[in-house]
């Protein structure tokens, strides 16, 4: 449930969102510079086997999950919360919309819902689990219900995190009995914002469902934090920690997890900096200014099937029937047609969750490498970024205001436990992490943002470089190569973002003497204990782990900054591909 359901949350303005970027240069050496990367991209991709161009799968699951009763406003009556699924289903039919609907407990067992969703269509409509726990289920499987309502949203009541990993199996094995019972067969699906490692490797072992989902990247919001992850598409959780994408198969669980709600690629990240709990930015149809703006829909999508992704691109539409009819209607009726409309046109393809976690299944055994990147944001802004995730790592580039800011980079690392796979939430709040490096929102302030900037020593002169619109390409399966074009001097930083390592190079027809500051805002602790010439010796959350430098020496530099990083015969090269490495 989200936090914004009383109040719908406003995006706070961002002045930076005006900033115009440095005017271009354009010099023949770039340009020269600029046609033999391109040749030498094409090359590469080629003795891959992948066509230059060749379209990536953009995929959009549809999901509508299911309450039978809200107890947070008396206006919002079984009735409402039912007719408001009856109506997602009409929209859905209207534009011939495949999709599913996942079930809480307590809907499942009710005869309208069961009627409803028994006569749709097999062939495209999924019907699954929604993993929060009422008192119904609770209460069948011979546990004491602790909640202040029927149903209760706080992380030790209403999820699995609130009980032990033998009364999770009993939880388990009450829903599949009796949704067995309903439908004649188990789900495929069970998703929810949060489902620990336990759960959801005895659904796959027992049950066998193909795929799952949590909820996207927050801070905060309605007192569940997840911080860090594979930050969109899917990938194959540790069997210790349902948030960290595991690096090996034999320590994953198979089923791949889906991030949920859409995310804006640029404004979600910095929402919320210095408060308790980050906002909403999401393609969810009841936020006005996200999901119910005309003008934030068309815009995501366009850069959703327009910018090509790494591997495939991803999102989920629909919404939660908590919100009502009345308040999704308006985001449903934009979304849906264009939905249909870039569906017929081949830009997008529409499946159920299950659809999309048996493709995933038989496309990667480990999770795979993939980007979401913006390269033209909404009018009146020039910002643009590039999310790219793998097995090892994430990290996000935004540019804004002609100059590049790595706004994150975080580590992962399948033998990190999550605290709950053994352990019972002892709050009513919980929380997921993997290992930071760099955090552009818990290590900034309002005015202060933090973050890996590019500068140079020129005449004496610490400056900002600033450039202009970088150029994303596909490398093979597992990279993508970033060219930046330079304003502030002659030249290109190159960047190549793989699997395991970072790669940047500076491209000029003069030596430069350039490094990455990592900046932040003052008084943030860190996770960095130790400051090498190679490596960085770091702990965040009782783990240790090493940020290494495979070419490239590591400083802390009297400026201010708290980090620098200087190159080595030109180039950075960072080893993600093992934080245990000296």
């Amino acid at each position: 449930m989200r936090s914004a359901y009383f109040k719908v949350y406003k995006a706070p303005g961002n002045k930076r969102i005006n900033d115009k970027m440095a005017g271009k240069k354009t010099v023949g050496f770039a340009a020269g510079i600029a046609l033999i990367l391109l040749l030498c991209s094409f090359g590469v991709a080629m003795a891959t086997g992948k066509k230059p161009g060749t379209p990536r799968p953009k995929i959009v699951n549809i999901v509508n999950f299911i309450r039978l009763l809200e107890p947070r406003d008396a206006a919002i009556t079984e009735d409402v919360l039912y007719q408001t699924v009856v109506k997602q289903v009409a929209i859905m039919k209207k534009y011939n919309l495949p999709g599913t609907f996942l079930l809480q407990y307590d809907a499942l067992m009710d005869a309208r819902y069961q009627k409803l969703l028994a006569g749709l269509p097999k062939d495209s409509f999924e019907i699954g689990g929604w993993w929060e726990i009422p008192q119904p289920l609770v209460e069948k499987a011979g546990l004491k219900w602790r909640g202040r309502y029927p149903w209760d949203w706080r992380a030790n009541i209403g999820f699995s995190t609130g009980y032990t990993p033998a009364e999770r199996e009993k939880l388990i094995d009450v829903y599949m009995a009796d949704f067995k019972k309903v439908f004649g067969y188990y789900p495929q699906s069970v998703a929810s914002w949060f489902i620990d490692a336990h759960s959801l490797n005895y659904m796959y072992q027992k049950y066998h469902i193909v795929a799952s989902a949590n909820c996207k990247d927050q801070y905060g919001t309605d007192g569940y934090t997840l911080w860090g992850g594979y930050w969109n598409q899917a990938y194959y959780p540790s069997k210790i920690n349902s948030y960290m994408p595991a690096q090996h198969a034999q320590n994953q669980i198979p089923v791949p997890i889906f991030r949920m709600l859409g995310s804006d690629p640029i404004r979600q990240y910095d929402t919320g900096i210095s408060s308790d709990r980050q906002g909403v930015i999401t393609l969810e149809p009841v936020y006005p200014k996200a999901g119910g703006s005309q003008e934030w829909v068309d815009w995501f999508f366009r850069s959703f099937t327009g910018d090509e992704p790494l591997g495939f691109n991803y999102t989920q539409a629909g919404q939660e029937n908590s919100f009502t009819w009345d308040a999704m209607a308006k985001g449903f009726e934009i979304q849906m047609p264009l939905i249909a409309k870039l569906r017929a046109e081949g830009k997008l393809r529409v499946e159920t969750l299950g659809q999309s976690g048996l493709w995933f299944k038989k496309n990667y055994k480990v999770t795979p490498a993939t980007t979401f990147a913006v390269t033209k944001d909404m009018a009146g802004s020039d910002l643009k970024t590039i999310w790219f995730n793998s097995r090892f790592y994430r990290i996000n580039m935004l540019w804004e205001g002609g100059a590049l800011r790595i706004r994150d980079i975080h580590l992962f690392d399948e033998n990190k436990p999550d605290k709950y796979t053994k352990q019972v939430a002892a709050s009513n709040e919980c929380d997921f992490f993997t290992l930071p490096v760099v955090d552009g929102y818990i290590w900034s302030k309002p005015g202060q943002f933090a973050g890996m900037r590019v500068k140079a020593l020129i005449d004496g002169q610490e400056i900002l470089l600033k450039g202009g619109n970088p150029q994303f390409t596909n490398v093979g399966t597992t990279g993508v190569h970033i060219s930046w074009p330079l304003t502030t001097i002659n030249g290109y930083l190159q960047m190549d973002l793989n699997e395991r390592t970072i790669n940047i190079k500076l491209v000029s027809n003069k030596p430069c003497n350039w490094y990455l500051d990592l900046d932040t805002a003052p008084g943030t602790k860190l996770p960095f204990n130790k400051v090498n010439l190679k490596n960085v010796n770091c702990s965040f959350d009782g783990i240790d782990y090493k940020l290494n430098a495979a070419k490239g020496t590591f400083s802390e530099p009297a400026n201010g900054a708290v980090l620098r990083l200087k190159p080595q015969t030109n180039i950075i090269s960072l080893n993600l591909g093992d934080t245990k490495a000296l």
